[in-house]
C-alpha cells in the first residue's frame, strides 16, 4: 500500500513537472492561468488532469478541439512514478526518500528543458540543489550534504577556469556547477565523482554522433547524462562502493 501511494504521489508531481517544463522556459507563471489546452486555450476539466489515465482516455487528443496532446505528458508522469517507487524501495518510506525522489524529478525537468530549449532555469536548478541538501535523515547529515555540495561546486568552478583558459573558450556553464553540487549533496564525494564519470561515459556515444554536424547541433545537453549517471550510481551504490573498496582497498 505504501509503495502504491509513492507511485500515485510520483504521478501527481510528474503532472506538475509538465507545467514546469512548458511554462518556465517561456517565463510564465506555473500557477496562473489554470491548466488549459495549449491550442484552443480552453480550461481543462478536473477529469482531464488525471495523470497518465486522462491522456489514455482522451487518446492523446484535446477533448475540445481535437488537437494532439504530446506524449511527453504521460511519459514524464510515468518516469516520475518510477522515480518515487524506486526511491521508496531503495531508501524506505521516509522524508529522505521523498527528498531524493523530488530532487531527481527536478533533474528530470531540467533534463527535458535542457534538451528542448538548450537552457537551464536557475529557479529549478537551485530548487534541486536545495532539496538535495535537505534530503537527510538527521541534522548532521544536512551539514554533511551541504559540505559536499560546496566541495563539488568549488571543485567544478576551479576546473571551469582551468579548462576555459586551456581551450580559450567557455568550458562549462554555471548550471553545470550547480548540477555537480547537487550530485555531491546526494552521493558524497566518492560516489559523486563516480556518477560524473558514468554521466560522461553515457554522453560519449551521443557526442560522437554529433561530430561533423553544424555548431548549433553540436550543443549537446549534458545535464540529462549527469542526471542518469547520478541515478545509476545511487541505485547501485552498494555495488559501486564494494567495487571501489576492492579496487583501492
Amino acid at each position: 500500500m505504501e509503495l502504491f501511494i509513492a507511485v500515485i504521489l510520483g504521478a501527481l508531481i510528474g503532472s506538475f513537472l509538465n507545467v514546469l517544463i512548458i511554462r518556465t522556459p517561456l517565463d510564465q507563471s506555473v500557477s496562473f492561468p489554470a491548466s488549459h489546452c495549449m491550442s484552443c486555450n480552453t480550461p481543462l476539466r478536473p477529469w482531464h488532469n488525471i495523470p497518465i489515465f486522462s491522456w489514455l482516455f482522451l487518446r492523446g487528443k484535446c477533448a475540445f478541439c481535437g488537437t494532439k496532446i504530446s506524449a511527453q505528458y504521460p511519459i514524464i508522469e510515468i518516469l516520475s512514478s518510477l522515480i518515487f517507487l524506486s526511491s521508496a524501495i531503495k531508501l524506505g518510506i521516509n522524508f529522505q526518500a521523498f527528498g531524493v525522489a523530488l530532487t531527481f524529478d527536478l533533474l528530470l525537468a531540467l533534463s527535458v528543458i535542457d534538451y528542448r530549449y538548450k537552457m537551464v532555469p536557475d529557479s529549478i536548478n537551485l530548487s534541486a540543489l536545495t532539496v538535495a541538501i535537505f534530503s537527510a535523515s538527521s541534522l548532521g547529515q544536512i551539514g554533511y550534504n551541504f559540505s559536499n555540495a560546496l566541495l563539488f561546486a568549488g571543485g567544478f568552478t576551479l576546473l571551469r577556469f582551468y579548462l576555459s583558459y586551456a581551450i580559450k573558450k567557455e568550458a562549462m556553464g554555471e548550471a553545470d556547477i550547480m548540477i555537480a553540487a547537487t550530485m555531491g549533496a546526494l552521493l558524497g564525494i566518492q560516489l559523486g565523482l563516480v556518477s560524473i564519470f558514468v554521466g560522461a561515459v553515457l554522453a560519449l556515444p551521443a557526442l560522437l554522433l554529433t561530430q561533423g554536424e553544424s555548431e548549433d547541433s553540436k550543443q549537446l545537453p549534458f545535464i540529462p547524462f549527469l542526471a542518469m549517471g547520478c541515478w545509476i550510481v545511487l541505485m547501485f551504490d552498494t555495488y559501486v562502493s564494494a567495487y571501489l573498496a576492492g579496487l583501492y582497498g
